[in-house]
């Protein structure tokens, strides 16, 4: 019965996570800069574009690194 114990409150911290995804995606619009940062990448040309958020990526991996180890040491 513990195994199925785990996997209740992995899918309780998933669900979680999902939510705060996305509310992040759904106000990111409204926050300033947030995907136009200096470094990423965006090439016009006709009626191609290609954007690359590579500074963002970083930025953002970081948060949730320190979010994790944060709630990996309960």
């Amino acid at each position: 019965m513990n195994g199925v114990s785990s996997i209740g409150r992995l899918l309780m911290f998933m669900g979680i996570v999902l939510v705060a995804l996305g509310a992040i995606l759904t106000f990111a619009g409204r926050i300033p800069s947030i995907g136009r940062l200096p470094g990423d990448i965006l090439i016009k040309r006709g009626n191609f574009t290609f954007y690359f958020p590579i500074t963002t990526g970083i930025i953002l991996s970081i948060i949730l690194s320190l979010l994790f180890a944060l709630i990996g040491r309960r």
